[in-house]
Order: structure tokens, then C-alpha cells, then sequence
């Protein structure tokens, strides 16, 4: 009977159609792209099998409707037969969608494009419905046509492998590409997506699908220029690590390992943002205490992300998984901001205001008995931040003073930090030319002088002292040169 419906529902293509649909979907091509490489599957499916990442003992069933090359056709609904047929009808379909279209025209294949588009979406409440239960044979084809259509060639990048971006162009002001052929592969990641959270599938049957190969290849995806696309990957990834434990450990180390290239090889800054952000809910349920492993990969992996030129790209995400960390472990405060100081930037205002805006975040987090080991390094970066010709600079280092808990860790380390930020503050009362930086300091100043006079006085002394000595070594040293030129002009004659 379900032979006769399927006979019934077909409408073929004309030969020619066929013909060159046939010769669009055949090809294997691989591309380099940030020196990550990624291989396409092939757009069509030979001899009924599409090449994918997954190694299943079940394989493709032998069914002539699987033994040739997929043909996007008009089908039954899944809704229309009987529960018996319907896993046969729901394998034609998906092998069906393996067929890929031709989307750099809109005016070729457009009955063709739509058959696979209302495919596809009914696939999607399929799963979603949870009409029919989907076996293990159903899953090894579905995940085959996601495979076909997700792992391709991607296009071109903008600045193919040259690292930092030609000089005059933002990387954050260009124009994001968009694939042409989003209308489909939406539906295939959102097809996959549903399948991952489905509490229908069991994970130990998935995972011969979802294996590491798998997630392997969707991690290399994380190099698309897509904004849709990354987002729709960054979920499923982030889904993949909830469900599938036995996973977790090898998608942690692969996103080290993409860090790893980031930094030492390609300088790419696309999808490392959409990994922090998955990374940062991974670090919000780490147990306590934490493993040497992640304190390894902050100090080796992450920390190191702050060198990076196109650090503004992914920063608010970079900060977040930071601050996790020490959340986490109040112990890594110490490591993290001498990590910070590490790289801290000396020539780009703009990485400095964002390095502050961080440092604020880390700060307060950081328990009093942390806070005393780096202090002396730590506030004599922020005295060099207080005296920075860019205002913008000297204005956020002034804000910490407005954190609570940031003053009280001060005003127990009061003794140390006061010599240190007192000549900072009187060089921008006296020679800073930005008013709102000299009303900023003023304010910090009075602040000291409210927490401790003694401690005010004796630093302003000393302050004081040493400008006298600095006047008194440039009066010698004008009149060591004034001896000289006299010396030289009685030689001379």
C-alpha cells in the first residue's frame, strides 16, 4: 500500500532538470579557511548513502527509493499514512533533502527549492511533535542529510588569512555575509536542534551519531561569517554538552584547542565570541574545588586571549568567563589580574578602557586575602592609568573609586596603596587638561584625606620632599651642563 501512495504522490522532474541538478551535487571540495580546514559533503547522495561523520553499524535500508540519487519530489504527508509506513516516508524525505539547491539566482529551481523548504519544516514538527517515535535507522538517515547540508564549503572570508585587518577597516563596522541559502539551512540546524533536545531520543543510541567527528566538523562551522548561522551552531553545541556527557570533556579541550589557533596561527577573531559564550556557562558548572585542568587552560588559553588585537569583538564575553572563574575559586583572583597586567596594552586607549571595565568586574569578586598579594603591581598600573593623556583612560581608572567593595579592599591596604596613587592624583590636580579627570581626582583625593589624615599628611609630606629633590637634581644638572659649554668655549679659544 505505501508503494502505491508514494507512486500516487510523485511528480519527477523533467530529464533536463534532473540532469543538471545532478551535475551541481556531485562534487567533494574542501577549503582552507583561518587555517582550520573544512570538508564538504557531498551535495548529492550516490547510491543512496551521503557521506557523513557518523560511523553507525545501522545502516541506510535496502529499498529502491534509497538506491538512487535523491530526487526532491512531492511526498505524502508524514500525517497522511498509517504509523506502520510512516518511518519509510519520514527516511525518503530526509534522504530526499540531501539534495542540495542552487541559490545564486532565485529564478533557477524554484519549484524544486520550495518542495524541500515545506520537507523540511514538516520534518521540524515532526520531531518537535513527537507524533512518532524516531528509531535508530530513522536517525542514522536524518542525521546523514543534516551532515550533507551543514558540512560545506564555506565561502571565501573577507581578509582570507592575513590575520589583523588591513589597515582603515573596523572589523566591527563591516557587513556581515549572509548565505543565500539560509531559507534551508535554517530549517536544517533547527532540524538538528530538535533532535538533540528531543527527550525521545535516548543519548546512548544518539551517540553514534552525534560521535566526535561530528562534533568535531561543527565546531570547524564556528569559522562561518554568518552571524545566523554561528548563533544557531552556538546553541546546538551548548545542547550537545547538556545532553551528552561523555562528551563534555572533549568539547572543552576542543575549544582550547581553536583558542590555541586563534592565538599563535590565524588571529581570526570570527566565532570566538559564540565559544566564550558557550565556554562560560561550561565554567558556571564547574565544581568547586576547581581542577588543575581548568586552572591550566585559564593561565594557557584564555588569560592569553586579552593580546589579541580584535579583542572588542569578543571582550564582553571574554570578561564574563573570567569573572566566572574566579567566582568560582576566589584563590585565582591573584592569577587572573597579574594575567591582566601581563598583557595590559600600551599604546591602545580604547583596549585600556575595556581592560579597566574588566578589571572592575574581577575585583569585585576578589576576597581581601587575594587582593594583598598583587596589590603593589596592580595599583601601579592604575596610578600610570590615572596620568593618561587620553581622558577616557584617566576617567575609568577614577571610577573604580566609586565600587564599594573596591574601597573597602583599599582602605584595608591603605598603607601600601596611598604613596602610591598620592603623586598620581597631584599631577592631575596640577597639570591634567581635562576638567572632568581634575574633578575625578580631586574627589579621590579628598576621599583619602576623609580615611586616614595621618596617613594624608605624612604622604603629602613626602610628596613634597621628593618634588624638592627632583627640583634640587635638575638645578645640578643645568648647572653641570653650564660648566661644560664654558669648559668647551675656553678650549675653544
Amino acid at each position: 500500500m505505501f508503494n502505491k501512495i508514494i507512486k500516487l504522490g510523485q511528480k519527477k522532474f523533467n530529464k533536463s532538470d534532473q540532469h543538471h541538478q545532478d551535475n551541481n551535487n556531485t562534487s567533494t571540495n574542501t577549503v582552507v579557511r583561518g587555517s582550520r580546514t573544512t570538508t564538504a559533503a557531498p551535495s548529492s547522495v550516490s547510491n543512496g548513502e551521503s557521506q557523513t561523520t557518523a560511523q553507525s553499524p545501522s545502516q541506510t535500508p535496502n529499498h529502491p527509493m534509497f538506491s538512487s540519487t535523491p530526487i526532491l519530489e512531492v511526498l505524502p504527508l508524514l500525517k497522511d499514512v498509517s504509523s506502520s509506513d510512516r518511518p519509510l516516508l519520514f527516511m525518503k524525505k530526509a534522504h530526499m533533502c540531501s539534495c542540495q539547491c542552487d541559490f545564486s539566482d532565485t529564478l533557477i529551481m524554484p519549484r524544486e527549492k520550495e518542495i524541500k523548504r515545506q520537507t523540511l519544516l514538516e520534518l521540524v514538527d515532526f520531531l518537535h511533535s513527537s507524533s512518532g517515535k524516531v528509531n535508530e535507522t530513522m536517525q542514522s538517515e536524518l542525521i546523514r542529510m543534516v551532515s550533507a547540508n551543514i558540512f560545506r564549503c564555506l565561502p571565501p572570508a573577507h581578509h582570507e588569512n592575513t590575520g589583523a585587518p588591513p589597515e582603515g577597516n573596523d572589523p566591527e563596522e563591516e557587513e556581515p555575509y549572509l548565505e543565500p541559502w539560509w531559507p534551508h539551512l535554517q530549517l536544517v540546524y533547527e532540524l538538528l536542534l530538535r533532535y538533540v533536545v528531543s527527550s525521545e531520543i535516548e543519548p546512548k543510541t544518539a551517540k553514534k551519531f552525534i560521535n566526535h567527528t561530528f562534533v568535531s566538523r561543527l565546531l570547524d562551522l564556528f569559522d562561518s561569517e554568518d552571524p545566523r548561522e554561528r548563533e544557531y551552531l552556538k546553541t546546538v553545541l551548548h545542547r550537545i554538552y547538556g545532553k551528552f556527557i561523555f562528551h563534555r570533556p572533549f568539547i572543552r579541550c576542543s575549544i582550547y584547542n581553536i583558542f590555541y589557533k586563534f592565538l599563535y596561527e590565524t588571529e581570526r577573531c570570527i566565532g570566538i565570541g559564540e565559544l566564550l559564550e558557550i565556554l562560560g556557562s561550561v565554567i558556571n558548572g564547574f565544581t568547586v574545588p576547581m581542577r588543575e585542568e581548568h586552572r591550566l587552560y585559564l593561565v594557557k588559553a584564555i588569560l592569553p586571549l586579552h593580546k589579541s588585537k580584535g579583542i572588542s569583538i569578543y571582550h564582553q564575553q571574554l570578561a564574563y568567563c573570567v569573572t566566572q572563574f574566579v567566582e568560582k575559586d576566589y584563590k585565582l583572583a591573584d592569577t587572573v589580574i597579574r594575567g591582566l597586567l601581563k598583557f595590559w596594552p600600551l599604546t591602545n586607549c580604547q583596549k585600556e578602557v575595556l581592560f579597566l571595565g574588566e578589571l572592575e568586574e574581577v575585583l569585585d569578586a576578589t576576597e581581601p586575602s587575594e587582593f594583598q598579594q598583587c596589590v603593589v603591581p596592580l595599583f601601579t598600573q592604575i596610578g600610570k592609568c590615572l596620568n593618561s593623556a587620553h581622558f577616557q583612560v584617566a576617567e575609568r581608572a577614577l571610577f573604580l573609586w566609586n565600587n564599594e567593595h573596591i574601597v573597602g579592599l583599599i582602605a584595608q591596604n591603605k598603607d601600601v596603596i596611598f604613596p602610591i596613587i598620592f603623586e598620581a592624583l597631584e599631577r592631575n590636580m596640577k597639570g591634567h587638561w581635562n576638567q572632568a579627570v581634575h574633578g575625578l581626582s580631586e574627589n579621590v583625593r579628598r576621599m583619602f584625606l576623609e580615611m586616614d589624615t595621618e596617613l594624608f599628611e605624612e604622604c603629602e609630606k613626602q610628596h613634597l620632599e621628593n618634588e624638592a629633590k627632583a627640583c634640587e637634581l635638575l638645578e645640578q644638572r643645568e648647572l653641570t651642563w653650564k660648566r661644560l659649554e664654558e669648559a668647551a668655549s675656553l678650549a675653544a679659544n
